[in-house]
Formats: structure tokens, C-alpha cells, sequence
């Protein structure tokens, strides 16, 4: 009954602020002729020269779309003079983005050459909202486009992400790595799909995995930093999106996509399929994925029980008006991995302080013997299904010029299985709603302002249930975006209110409640076309996290024997970031360095009660409990790529994070680090062939339980050739990794001494996509 009363509520909402006739077509106000101009072009490959239709055209800041005919082309009349981001769109092709200038009484023309590459991909609709270049973006976004996802396809989020700037992997094994950004983990992180949280439990140890199926997204965008004020305050270190389709562009007629791909060195095999169609206005889709992975190799031999397997499916149906839209969709993602060597820290599996020397002092660095492997082995078997209704209105003459809103109702669960009996089930069940209304453009203002929250139950029973009974938690705030643009900068602020309740069953636990501010500033100075120069300012806000309260006992995932704080108060986190950009047709730089300083930052510190120098041992696991004290984080990464002539073009990556707590300046755990990146793109028609090498620093600077780990070089060879026509494109994949079989570890692995990173291999990949 609470779920419908709010489901009711969001709907009155919704309705009260439209007066009826929102609901009827609305024209724009009509412009004088002398106070107006034209924008035309047409799209076509760039590796043919041939015309794409049904491509989706948008002027973002006068939110008018439309499609590309037979021949390619486009055409807006009647557009107020200004300068204007347009963006193009077409599922599977990665999305462009220009600036251009409309002067009174011209035609402009601006042509689109569209490549089946990432170098150019320059979307967001993640950092401030709604679509938008990222070079015009004041938050630093990487966005990962479909081709990519399917060069690069892994079992889990982390794998997938980990070669972007700024971004590491956290992982206890390939089916649970999940993205550290700019060093922030767990809590701090916020993994959506679609804008919207996944319900997962992904953030609360490290053998948890995120049911992302990257198969079946549009792109993956990583916004780098504070996000707490459009998405709450586990976002305080940053957010990964899930885009999973555009609605923005409706279309007739019917398109889809099929991906195959197989791969060595842990067996991998993968089919994922997509289609939609659209008829008058409705809109027909559904699509899933099947994939698997065996124990990976590396040059020590192979790891035992790394194995993966995952089948999703997802159907939706809807309707895009010119004015209104809405869309009920359902997915189930079913999925089940290894846990390497997590049996060997049950308790009793080994004598505690053999045990605790394994997980903390390094003296472990050999894959086990074949008889060391018949001890046990502990699964995580994990199950998502999800219902979302969403819809909204555009292009309204009012103040409010559009609305988006969305109900989602998440049942996920996750059993870890000693052999085949279940050991420990973990339920949560979230509502989640969100609504984000958008203001027509006034003069140089424009902004977006809304309210979300979720209801959520959780619950875990067996052997590792480290809370009893469940726990309800409920999430609301308010929020609001501005933004004045000027011809030569920009100018953001916003704010956001947001309260969190905990009601624990187990009436030994106590309820908490927290309420908190988020705030923000930045500027942009456009320094030259295509050059400018971002500075930003945010305060934020964080509740502790459900395990940081009430966690008691012995938790394998974190390999720790956990010890809640129920006292714990907010955490609050002052940062600073600076960026330069520069797009143009040949070069595209983001450049960025940042500072953050979080007080009451809660941490895990381990326990030495009976004060002899030794960290205490209960059930073969390091004791810690939840504390807070100062910390800060510093750091920079830089992404880049030039085009040295028709047919070269260079990228490089960077990123160095240090992160410490400021009594005693002790590092924190599990930091990534100091990493480069050169890769070339050698270009001809629809072949190119990128060789990369990443290089990686030893990692010393060390919590008190982590071990050193030492610096590496990898490379690794990719090279694709697409055949692109009007209707369809055929994209086929070699993707050849760690080509020197070199022995490397990754220093934010929970198994790192027992575990190195895979070794030698190649994956084949092909797509075919028809519109």
C-alpha cells in the first residue's frame, strides 16, 4: 500500500504542474524572418561518402528534433540567431556532436561524416541532465559507445571500464570487478541505468557484481567527481550510466543489431541480439543477451572457479508523440559466478593466522596445487528483475518546457553458494522514483529542477547474514540546476536537500536519520573556438551506508571481520576540479586535476584491542571497524587524441590519484595507481588497427594490511573493419590482449597475491546492425 500512495502521489505531482492544455500541441512563439535563420546538412560515412537516413538530429538547447530523409539530409527553419550544440544520433553508430552559429536571415550549413570509431564519440546525457556535448560539458565525462562495449566485452562493469582515464577495477575475481573512479569505491560510487539506480548490492563487498549486460546498451558514461546533485549522495565519488536507448528520435520502420564473439584463454562465448520497431508513433522492442567464461589463465596457470555465466532479456513497449511519451518495460538479468579462493577464508578452512597471512602480508603468490583446488568453492548466483514505467512531455509553451518521470520497482537477489547449498541469501527489494522537469529557455538562463527518492527492503539470512532481520530505508530529496550562458563562458550552480531514514527490525539496532545539503558552482570560459577552460566547486553531502551502521561479523567479500557504527554521522566532502578542453576536427584533449576534502570519511580501520602491535584475528579474518576521520584525495587524468594525417591518429591516457587520512597521512586502501596510456589508429576505408601499450607504476603507498605490488607494462593489439551501406553496417573484431604473457596484478583485487591478471589471448568480435 505505501508503494501505490506513492506511485499516486508522483502522479499528482506530475499532473499539477501542467495545466490542461500542456496537453494539447503547442507551437513555439513565432519569430520575425530578420530575427531568424536556417540550419541544413547532410549525413553520410565518413569511410563511403554514402547518405544514412533516419538519423536523429537535435538542437539541444532549443530541444528540436528531427530525422534525416533517404538521401541524408536535414533541415530546421525558423531558428532563433544563437549558437547552438547539434547532435546526431543512430542506435549503434557512435553519437557527434558540433557547435554552430545561426545567423539572422542565413542559411548555415554543417554536415555530419559519422565513423564507426569511438575517437569522435562527444555525447552526455548523464553530467548535467540532459544531452549535450562533452566539450561543453562541466563535468568530466568518458563515454564508452556500443562498438566499444562489444571490442572490450566482459562478464562484469569493472573489466569493461577499466581502461578509461580515471577509472580502476575493484574485483574478487572477473565476475564481481566493479569501477573505482578517481580512486572513490563502494558507497561512493552510484551505478544507474538509464538515470535510474539499479537496486544492486554491488557497492557493499567485494564479491558483489553489478547486473549491467553492456551487450545491450547504447554507451556506458562515467561522470568523473562529485555528481551528488542530480543523483544523491552515494554519488559523491562519481557515477556510471547505462544508456540503453534514445527517445528522443522517433522513427518508422524496424531496426536491431546481432553481436557473436568468442575468445581464448578463458574460453569466452557471447551472443546478444536487439530489435525495435516503430509504427505511428509506437515503439516494439525487446533483445537479450548469453554469455560465459571459464577459469581464466594466466602465466602461472589457471585460476580456479573465475568462471562467469549471464543471460538477459528485456521487452518494452511505448509510445513518442510530438508532445507526450511513455514506456513500460521489464528486464530480467540472471547471472552466476566464481569467487576464487574465498572458500579458503571460511572459518575453519585455515588456521587464523595462515589465513590472515594469505589475505594481508603477500606470502602467497602461486596458484594453488590441483589438490588445494578440491577444498571447495563458493558461487554467487544473482538475479535482477525490473519493471519501469516511464513517460513525460516536451516542447511545452510554459515555464516548464518539459518533463521526464519514472516509476522502477527492482526485486534483486543474490545467493552464495558453498558447492550447491546455499550459504547466505541477500534480498533487496527498491522502489525508486524520479521526476525532472525542465525550464524553457529565458534570455541566457536555462536549468532543470526535480525530486526523487526510493523505498527499500533489506534482508540477508545464512551463514553470513551480518545484520538480522531486515532493514527498511527510505530516500527523498529535491533538487536544482542552473545555468547562465554567455557568448564567451558559462556559469552553473545548484543545490540539493536530500533525507535518509534506516528502520532496522532488530530492536537492539538503533534508527538513524540524515539530512544533508549538496551544492555547486563552476565556470567556463570558452578561451578560443573549440578551446576552454572549466573550474568547479562542490560541496557534498553523504549518509553512511546501511553495512557501515549495522555490519557485525565475519564478511568473506571484504575479507574482514566487519564491525558496524550505528554513532556514525554524515560524511561532507568540499572539492575542487579544473579542466581544459579542446575539441576540434583533428585533436580532442580533456585535461583535469582535482582536490577533495572529506571530513567524518568513514573507513574501515583494523581492530588491536589487546594493544600488542598485532591487528586482531577473529574467525581467520582480520577484525575492523567502521571509523571517520579527515581524508583527501588529489589526483589527475587526461584523455587525448590526434589525428596526425588521413590515415594516423594518436591517443594517450594518464591518471594519478593519492589519496590519504590526515591524521598520521596514512595512505587509504586500495588506490590505484600512476597509469599511462599510447595507442595508434592506423586508418584506411573501413579497416583500422589500433596497437596500445599501458604502462603502470608500483603501488607503495600502502594501508596499513595491503601489500606492495609492482609496476607493468601490457600491450595490446585491436583492429576492426566495418562495411557500412544506408541500411546496415557489418562491423567484425580482433581484439588481441597482453600479447607479452606478462604476470601483473592489480592492486585493488581483494585476491591480488593468489590471483594475477589474465594472460595472453584474443577475442573475435562481429556486429551487425540494419536501420
Amino acid at each position: 500500500m505505501r508503494r501505490r500512495g506513492s506511485l499516486l502521489l508522483l502522479l499528482a505531482l506530475i499532473s499539477s504542474c501542467f495545466p490542461a492544455r500542456a496537453f494539447a500541441q503547442q507551437q513555439r512563439p513565432q519569430q520575425r524572418p530578420s530575427q531568424t535563420g536556417t540550419l541544413r546538412g547532410r549525413i553520410t560515412y565518413a569511410t563511403t561518402g554514402e547518405p544514412i537516413h533516419n538519423v536523429g538530429v537535435q538542437i539541444v538547447q532549443l530541444r528540436l528534433t528531427t530525422v534525416t530523409g533517404d538521401d541524408g539530409s536535414y533541415e530546421f527553419t525558423n531558428v532563433p540567431a544563437g549558437n547552438y550544440t547539434v547532435v546526431t544520433h543512430l542506435e549503434g553508430i557512435p553519437d557527434a556532436a558540433r557547435t554552430v552559429t545561426v545567423a539572422a536571415g542565413e542559411a548555415v550549413v554543417s554536415d555530419f561524416a559519422l565513423q564507426l570509431t569511438d575517437l569522435r564519440e562527444q555525447v552526455t546525457v548523464t553530467a548535467s541532465g540532459i544531452e549535450e556535448s562533452t566539450a561543453e560539458s562541466f563535468r568530466s565525462v568518458n563515454s564508452v559507445t556500443s562498438i566499444t562495449l562489444a571490442e572490450e566485452s566482459h562478464p562484469s562493469l569493472g573489466e569493461v571500464l577499466e581502461k578509461e582515464p580515471g577509472v580502476a577495477k575493484r574485483s574478487f575475481g572477473p565476475g564481481s570487478a566493479r569501477p573505482v573512479i578517481r580512486g572513490f569505491d563502494g558507497d561512493r560510487v552510484l551505478v544507474l541505468k538509464d538515470g535510474v539506480r539499479t537496486g544492486s548490492l554491488g557497492s557493499q563487498s567485494g564479491d558483489h557484481g553489478e547486473p549491467i549486460d553492456v551487450l545491450q546498451l547504447e554507451r556506458l558514461e562515467v561522470v568523473k567527481g562529485p555528481a551528488t546533485l542530480l543523483y544523491g549522495s552515494n554519488a559523491l565519488g562519481g557515477v556510471v550510466n547505462a544508456v540503453t536507448r534514445d527517445e528522443q528520435s522517433p522513427h518508422e520502420g524496424l531496426r536491431g543489431f546481432f553481436t557473436g564473439l568468442g575468445g581464448t584463454t578463458n574460453n569466452q562465448a557471447g551472443v546478444s541480439a536487439g530489435v525495435e520497431y516503430w509504427h505511428k508513433g509506437w515503439a516494439f522492442w525487446g533483445g537479450g543477451t548469453g554469455q560465459r567464461t571459464g577459469d581464466y589463465d594466466t602465466p602461472l596457470g589457471p585460476v580456479p572457479n573465475s568462471k562467469t555465466r549471464m543471460t538477459t532479456a528485456e521487452i518494452g513497449v511505448g509510445h513518442f508523440g510530438t508532445k507526450g511519451f511513455f514506456s513500460v518495460s521489464y528486464n530480467h538479468d540472471q547471472r552466476r559466478y566464481g569467487v576464487p579462493f574465498a572458500a579458503e577464508f571460511e572459518p575453519g578452512e585455515e588456521e587464523e593466522g595462515d589465513a590472515a597471512a594469505a589475505a594481508f602480508t603477500g606470502g602467497l603468490f602461486d596458484v594453488p596445487r590441483a589438490e588445494e583446488e578440491e577444498a571447495g568453492q563458493i558461487d554467487l548466483d544473482m538475479r535482477r528483475r525490473n519493471v519501469r514505467v516511464s513517460g513525460g512531455l516536451r516542447d511545452l509553451d510554459a515555464f516548464v518546457s518539459g518533463v521526464r518521470a519514472s516509476l522502477d520497482f527492482t526485486d534483486y537477489r543474490h545467493q552464495e553458494l558453498e558447492g550447491e547449498t546455499v550459504g547466505t541469501t541477500f534480498d533487496n527489494d527498491v522502489f525508486s522514483y524520479r521526476a525532472q522537469f525542465d525550464q524553457r529557455r529565458y534570455k541566457v538562463l536555462n536549468g532543470r529542477f526535480g525530486f526523487e527518492g526510493f523505498a527499500r527492503t533489506y534482508e540477508t539470512v545464512g551463514a553470513e547474514a551480518l545484520v538480522l532481520g531486515p532493514i527498511e530505508q527510505k530516500m527523498f530529496s529535491v533538487f536544482g540546476l542552473e545555468e547562465l550562458d554567455f557568448e564567451r563562458f558559462k556559469f552553473q550552480f545548484g543545490g540539493r536537500v536530500e533525507t535518509n531514514r534506516l528502520r532496522p527490525s532488530d530492536p537492539q539496532l538503533p534508527a538513524r536519520d540524515f539530512t544533508g545539503f549538496s551544492g555547486a558552482a563552476g565556470v567556463l570560459f570558452r578561451v578560443y573556438p573549440g578551446g576552454s577552460v572549466i573550474a568547479n566547486y562542490t560541496h557534498s553531502y553523504r549518509a553512511p551506508a546501511l553495512e557501515e551502521l549495522y555490519n557485525f561479523g565475519p564478511h568473506i567479500g571484504n575479507l574482514t571481520f566487519e564491525i558496524g557504527n550505528p554513532d556514525l554521522t554524515r560524511e561532507r566532502a568540499d572539492g575542487v576540479d579544473f579542466s581544459f578542453r579542446h575539441s576540434t576536427p583533428r585533436a580532442r584533449v580533456d585535461a583535469n586535476v582535482f582536490y577533495y576534502r572529506l571530513r567524518d570519511f568513514v573507513f574501515l580501520a583494523p581492530v588491536d584491542e589487546d594493544g600488542d602491535g598485532v591487528v586482531d584475528i577473529e574467525d581467520g579474518l582480520t577484525v575492523a571497524r567502521y571509523l571517520q576521520g579527515d581524508s583527501r584525495y588529489t589526483g589527475a587524468d587526461v584523455g587525448a587524441s590526434f589525428d596526425l594525417g588521413e590515415h594516423v591518429g594518436v591517443t594517450l591516457g594518464f591518471d594519478v590519484v593519492s589519496a590519504r587520512l590526515k591524521d598520521g597521512d596514512v595512505p587509504l586502501p586500495r588506490i590505484p595507481p600512476m597509469r599511462g596510456r599510447v595507442g595508434l589508429d592506423l586508418r584506411r576505408g573501413g579497416l583500422s588497427v589500433r596497437p596500445e601499450a599501458v604502462f603502470v607504476r608500483d603501488q607503495d603507498a600502502l594501508f596499513p594490511t595491503e601489500t606492495r605490488t609492482a609496476g607493468y607494462a601490457v600491450f595490446d593489439l585491436l583492429a576492426s573493419y566495418a562495411i557500412a551501406r544506408p541500411h546496415f553496417a557489418h562491423i567484425f573484431s580482433v581484439n588481441a590482449f597482453n600479447l607479452g604473457d606478462r604476470l601483473y596484478r592489480n592492486h585493488l583485487s581483494f585476491i591480488k597475491e593468489r590471483a594475477p591478471e589474465i594472460g595472453r589471448g584474443v577475442r573475435f568480435t562481429y556486429t551487425v546492425r540494419f536501420f
